[in-house]
């Protein structure tokens, strides 16, 4: 049996990022996974949370939305969903825990993902194209000596896995998403630990093996 697109269970789509995709943000990239297309940028903001005010610490948050025509069929327009909400809140704590937040001063870093094009694996090319702003957006900081140092205390990545036709498979499209018995999201540091795991019983449920 063979994937719609002929890859291998275990092979993933291609990436391709282009690095400074928006002129005015201290971060941006354009991330494509194969053709999910996702825009990240990373902004500055002075303030942070009032439960972080007078702290010294600053904070990494994130917004996620889709166009209206980024999937096959027209999306509603609409206030944030609470899918969207479960999204955002994935990609900021996946973001905060590679970062020395104490290194930011009193200052948050927006972090806002923009889905132009969905094919599955949405809020992976988010976390990822997240990351490579952040990480831009720290480094412009680090040359204006707005913060003595980068920050950083780890890389971050992310992939999708499942149970499709009773094959294990990486990385999965919309198609191969919506015929799953199993779709499972983690997000990991380079040093190996996991920091987000996330499944769901689509169809059918799975077993400690299979986990």
């Amino acid at each position: 049996m063979r994937r719609s697109d002929a890859r291998n269970f275990d092979e993933l789509r291609k990436i391709q990022i282009t690095r400074n995709f928006i002129k005015y943000a201290e971060g941006s990239c354009l991330i494509s996974l194969g053709n999910t297309k996702v825009v990240c940028t990373a902004t500055v903001d002075k303030n942070v949370p009032s439960f972080l005010k007078g702290s010294g610490c600053g904070w990494i948050t994130s917004e996620y939305g889709m166009l209206p025509r980024s999937t096959q069929m027209r999306i509603l327009r609409e206030k944030i969903s609470g899918r969207n909400m479960e999204i955002q809140r994935l990609i900021g704590r996946s973001l905060r825990s590679v970062v020395d937040l104490r290194n930011l001063g009193e200052r948050t870093i927006w972090v806002d993902c923009d889905v132009i094009q969905a094919d599955g694996g949405t809020r992976i090319a988010s976390i990822i194209g997240g990351f490579i702003a952040l990480v831009d957006c720290l480094y412009k900081l680090l040359k204006e000596e707005s913060i003595k140092k980068l920050g950083l205390v780890d890389l971050l990545g992310a992939v999708s896995v499942g149970i499709w036709r009773g094959n294990y498979i990486l990385d999965l499209t919309f198609e191969e998403d919506s015929e799953a018995d199993v779709d499972m999201n983690i997000v990991m540091k380079a040093k190996g630990e996991f920091v987000e795991i996330q499944g769901t019983a689509e169809k059918n449920s799975f077993t400690k093996k299979d986990l």
